[in-house]
């Protein structure tokens, strides 16, 4: 067996500083220890409709499946906390933090690619290959491994110095660097701060997260309509939700030399965020989305998540206000817009919304739909 490349391994990590990573370590290319806790998750069904979880659960068994000959993990990190801007917030609907600015896959592939072409210089003989939480790879399980923390009650990677607002990402190789000791502690210790605070009771117990209840999955993974038990608890969050962190003590501890908001700026707030104009986004067609949206992570719950989650925003404030945007929206092509805006015209309940839901009850033929109405009408 070949010794560990040193100069190879200390070159990659100023580079990687370099190019904006906050934290960066080595681990051995091994089977992750977390595996058969995520077999166990998926068997309880706790994945919902992810279902390409389920579909390529043997690739996330060894990183051989993502780079075949890989021997070494350089596991990164990305900080992308910043200033927070203040905005509008009456019939707005609040965007998780991590997709106030540009699509974070972007950014961190030019810079893992940048990377990977700095690695070929070095050892040009190496395979090289870099991943963004799109491949079968357990960022969090080898983070740890690599040094950089420990995994969260509310399952999210912890770092000392920078909370948990973070992305990771992976360059495998096939040369051998030399590895960081394994972050060994917990320090969650007693608190349940993120468990007590989750409004939908999605951290189900300590380190296990049902997705199908998680105001994330909820408003960008799910493609069927809300359950209506769980449309209340999302309050106002239009895509995603921060509350696990924002609660999270480690986060409020984070280093005053961590919280620099002038890095990173392709994640500072783009124009119109952290927040949305709900009335506004029925007001916008396909073009106005995806002129607006392709470029952000919001693109991924496509104009009718966002607006299916608008709908059910302004039901739970249930303002008049809002009436002629949902009068729209239930007058859209979209049978999961429809559904969203009449259960939101039903929460209203005034004269023009119920008339509004008669008369769509006449011509209304999506079944799902026509269910609605008829419960919000009694």
């Amino acid at each position: 067996m070949s010794e560990p490349n040193h100069l190879l391994t200390e070159s990659l990590r100023s580079e990687a500083k370099r190019l904006g990573f906050c934290h960066v370590g080595v681990c051995d290319a091994v089977a992750p220890p977390g595996f058969e806790r995520l077999r166990q998750w998926l068997e309880a069904g706790y994945a919902g409709q992810m279902h390409y979880l389920a579909e390529r659960l043997d690739a996330y068994r060894h990183p051989d499946h993502v780079l075949e000959g890989a021997r070494s993990l350089l596991v990164l990190a990305t900080d992308y906390l910043n200033v927070d801007p203040e905005g509008d917030t009456e019939n707005h609907g609040k965007i998780s933090r991590y997709a106030w600015g540009l699509d974070y896959h972007d950014v961190l592939w030019d810079r893992l690619n940048t990377l990977a072409e700095f690695h070929r210089g070095l050892a040009p003989e190496a395979q090289v290959r870099g991943v963004v939480d799109t491949a079968p790879i357990m960022e969090r399980e080898f983070a740890v491994l690599a040094g950089l923390g420990w995994i969260g009650k509310n399952t999210l990677l912890l770092t000392r110095d920078r909370g948990s607002w973070l992305f990771l990402s992976v360059l495998l190789t096939t040369e051998e660097l030399v590895p960081n000791a394994p972050f060994a502690s917990d320090h969650c210790g007693t608190c349940r701060a993120c468990i007590d605070a989750c409004p939908t009771g999605a951290l189900v117990e300590p380190y296990v997260l049902d997705a199908r209840r998680c105001i994330s999955y909820l408003t960008i993974e799910l493609r069927d309509p809300v359950p209506v038990e769980l449309r209340e608890p999302t309050d106002d969050w239009l895509f995603g939700c921060d509350i696990c962190q924002e609660v999270c003590p480690w986060n409020r501890k984070r280093h005053k030399q961590a919280t620099d908001p002038e890095s990173n700026p392709e994640f500072r707030p783009l124009e119109g965020l952290p927040s949305l104009d709900l009335l506004e986004l029925f007001q916008w067609d396909d073009a106005a989305f995806r002129n607006r949206f392709r470029k952000t992570p919001l693109w991924r719950a496509k104009r009718r998540g966002l607006l299916r989650n608008a709908a059910i925003i302004l039901g739970n404030h249930a303002s008049p206000d809002a009436t002629e945007a949902l009068l729209k929206g239930l007058a859209d092509v979209e049978p999961l817009v429809r559904e969203a805006s009449a259960w939101a015209l039903g929460r209203i309940g005034d004269h023009r919304s119920l008339a509004a839901l008669r008369s769509q009850r006449k011509v209304e033929e999506d079944p799902t739909v026509c269910e609605t109405i008829r419960r919000v009408l009694g």
